[in-house]
């Protein structure tokens, strides 16, 4: 562990990692709706629901797999299993999304990486085939590649960003906004892949949601 301040079938196994694509997962979450209960320790199979979100972006072929940390990250680091990620701290994690996403594409420069796919912590219904999907249909255009998962023609994540993007997303990432006026200004550009068919894009946010994890 190191720490920084038309789609393809889906795979029948992990996918190969392509080195060219990291996986970035944005777990900085406090869960003020849970009470204030942070999402990356959320219990899911037995395990803290950070580490599923990062096995799936491995399964997936994202490598190396980015983890932006923020509430309770002391914690995280503790009870989390997460040799090989390399763990980046967004110290302003409560200004929401926008500042994980900025803290996580900070980390990138230098990684070797020519995109970076971003997850969310929250969305386990987001499996490796939606990953794999993604990464693959972004991977072939290199730097320039703008690519999301989409759910009946609606656009989701996980999300795609070459390095080409990576400063102008972060200059527009604000608030809990994210990447979505970046991607609205470059709609035309930005691949859509179909993963309705092997994913769910339900957010574990509320009390009503924590019967969704196991």
């Amino acid at each position: 562990m190191t720490e920084s301040m038309t789609p393809p079938t889906p795979p029948s196994g992990p996918a190969r990692p392509s080195g060219e694509v990291a996986g970035l997962l944005l777990a900085a979450g406090g869960g003020r709706r849970l009470g204030g209960r942070p999402k990356a320790l959320l219990t899911h199979r037995g395990r803290p629901l950070v580490e599923h979100a990062v096995r799936i972006l491995r399964q997936g072929g994202c490598a190396p797999v980015y983890v932006v940390l923020g509430a309770a990250a002391d914690e995280v680091r503790a009870r989390a299993e997460l040799a090989d990620c390399v763990l980046v701290g967004n110290p302003d994690w409560q200004e929401g999304m926008g500042s994980s996403l900025r803290a996580g594409l900070a980390a990138l420069p230098g990684s070797g990486a020519r995109a970076a796919l971003v997850a969310l912590v929250d969305q386990p219904g987001v499996g490796p085939a939606a990953v794999a999907r993604v990464r693959t249909a972004g991977a072939a255009a290199g730097p320039a590649a703008l690519a999301a998962a989409a759910y009946d023609g609606e656009r989701g994540h996980p999300v795609l960003f070459g390095a080409d993007h990576w400063a102008g997303i972060a200059a527009s990432a604000t608030g809990d906004r994210g990447a979505r006026a970046y991607l609205r200004r470059h709609a035309e550009a930005v691949a859509l892949v179909e993963c309705a068919d092997v994913a769910e894009e339900y957010d574990i946010d509320t009390p009503a949601d924590l019967r969704r994890l196991e």
